[in-house]
């Protein structure tokens, strides 16, 4: 359904060009870092896209083989549209050392993004309240507001608005920010100028491969999800594979370590949005203190952060697999034994794989 602004269209013609640069001051002051115009035309990513799901490398992410034509066609997914306005936030923020988190096998390393607050709903609002400073100018006309949540090809978007270039790690890149950002969309009818891609620059760099502790980079640009520790630890319904629970290390949701390597990251830019700042010292939390959480206070910890959404049995499955790769010690033993018995055969498998590594 489309959410439109009630007021009636101005007698005097829109000057596409001026809105546009009015679109990108307005996002501006709204917090976005860099605004860019799309237009629809999606038939290389879109081939890619269908290459990438006929190889299978979506694993069980099985909602992405689903409504493809609405990736490839954005019309279908919001009649009328005519341009797309992607946005770029960043969210990287100072906090501790992800490699010192990493290096000690006492604590567990949660993905930089998922540290503070869900970010849909702070962006979903901005974008909304973008569109409502469109239809305070212009009157009515029709968008929709996207943050990760709908059959959208975002970063093959972002790369056209020329907010970045995706690289070789399959991540948004750009010169002057890196990767550390969220992107959104709003879908909208109105004609306006698009912008143009930006060049690659990963060049003959291959730190984001060399790097990846699964090897989930199969290829330059091409990232086989069912290797990759994001995936294994968020997306995944089930058993984490054996032969890659070692490689996890004290990963214990998502993995920044191909985005940590890539050189591009020393010119990143801190975010000034309180709502990423880590909540509840997970930025450098101790693995045997969070597997000791009731489901009910890891409902409380991580209520308004990404990571409620994988549920405490997975949260559970993935600590332990931690603990396996940790610390050899009396309390990690106490701590893995407790859970021994739990009512979940998937959470007590991985215990026993835990325990066995001691």
């Amino acid at each position: 359904m489309s959410d439109l602004e009630k007021q009636p269209r101005p007698t005097t013609p829109v000057d596409p060009l001026a809105l546009s640069q009015k679109i990108k001051r307005w996002g501006a002051e709204l917090g976005f870092q860099h605004i860019g115009i799309a237009d629809l035309n999606l038939a290389d990513a879109s081939n890619q896209f269908r290459q990438w799901l006929a190889k299978g490398y979506q694993g069980e992410m099985d909602y992405l083989a689903r409504n493809v034509d609405k990736r490839a066609h954005p019309a279908q997914l919001h009649p009328g549209t005519l341009r797309i306005i992607s946005v770029r936030m960043d969210y990287l923020v100072k906090t501790t050392d992800s490699e010192q988190v990493m290096a000690d096998p006492e604590l567990g390393f949660i993905s930089r993004y998922a540290l503070g607050r869900d970010y849909h709903k702070l962006m979903r609002k901005r974008l909304q309240q973008l569109a409502n400073r469109i239809g305070q100018h212009i009157g009515e006309f029709g968008y929709r507001v996207f943050v990760d949540s709908a059959p959208v090809l975002e970063k093959a978007l972002a790369e056209k608005a020329g907010i970045g270039w995706i690289g070789k790690h399959t991540n948004l890149l750009h010169r002057d920010a890196g990767s550390w950002f969220f992107l959104g969309e709003l879908y909208t009818d109105l004609p306006l100028p698009s912008d143009t891609n930006v060049n690659q620059h990963c060049g003959r760099c291959t730190a984001c491969i060399d790097i990846c502790p699964t090897q989930a980079i199969v290829a330059p640009y091409q990232l086989d999800a069912r290797r990759c520790i994001s995936y294994l630890t968020i997306e995944l319904k089930g058993s984490i594979p054996v032969e890659f629970r070692p490689l996890l290390g004290n990963r214990i949701y998502g993995c920044d370590d191909c985005q940590l390597a890539c050189p591009w990251n020393r010119f990143a830019h801190f975010s000034q949005e309180n709502d990423f700042h880590p909540r509840h010292q997970l930025n450098a939390p101790k693995l045997i203190e969070l597997f000791a959480w009731s489901e009910e206070e890891f409902l409380k910890r991580t209520e308004g952060s990404p990571i409620r959404r994988i549920g405490h049995e997975r949260w559970l499955r993935n600590i332990a697999v931690a603990l396996g790769n940790g610390s050899k010690t009396a309390a990690t033993v106490r701590a893995l034994k407790q859970r021994q018995d739990h009512p979940s055969a998937l959470v007590r498998e991985h215990v026993a794989w835990a325990l066995e590594q001691h």
